[in-house]
């Protein structure tokens, strides 16, 4: 089987380099094998992509790329922290907020984009728990922020 590495590489996906952190938390912290990944915004090149509440100014198919870009951006923040995600060894949970419109309950479907993203590279390994959430506001207007638990 492909490496993660690789699997990147043929979807055509260079990992950003992270932004620090924008407060007073670390991006990754590791206890034994598991790492806890801070919530990521859909930032790419710096900047939000599709901001604003899903289900108002956001429709899901926007929302679900967006939710792509957090998983990309995680891993973004797992290779720097550890050199590579070749080293993990799998996706244990999912977190997902997202900013919704009175009403909206399709919050599912949304962080979909995250959890595909990483079955398409990871395969089973990819597989995780997850919780999908919807808040009134997420930091500086995004429509969706997600963190994860990983194994190495």
């Amino acid at each position: 089987m492909a490496k993660p590495s690789e699997i990147l590489a043929s979807l055509d996906i260079t990992l950003p380099t992270p932004p620090p952190a924008a407060g007073s938390y670390s991006p990754v912290v590791q206890s034994g094998t598991t790492l806890y990944v801070s919530g990521n915004l859909p930032l790419k090149d710096g900047v939000l992509v599709n901001p604003g509440t899903v289900g108002d100014t956001v429709d899901i198919g926007a929302a679900n790329q967006a939710a792509r870009i957090c998983a990309i951006n995680i891993l973004a923040n797992v290779a720097n922290y550890l050199g590579s995600v070749d080293k993990i060894k799998k996706i244990l949970k999912v977190n997902g907020f997202v900013a919704s419109a009175f009403g909206f309950s399709d919050q599912p479907k949304v962080i979909d984009g995250a959890s595909d993203f990483f079955l398409a590279v990871f395969g089973e390994s990819g597989r995780h728990a997850r919780s999908a959430v919807g808040v009134s506001a997420l930091p500086r207007g995004a429509c969706v922020e997600i963190e994860a638990v990983i194994e190495i």
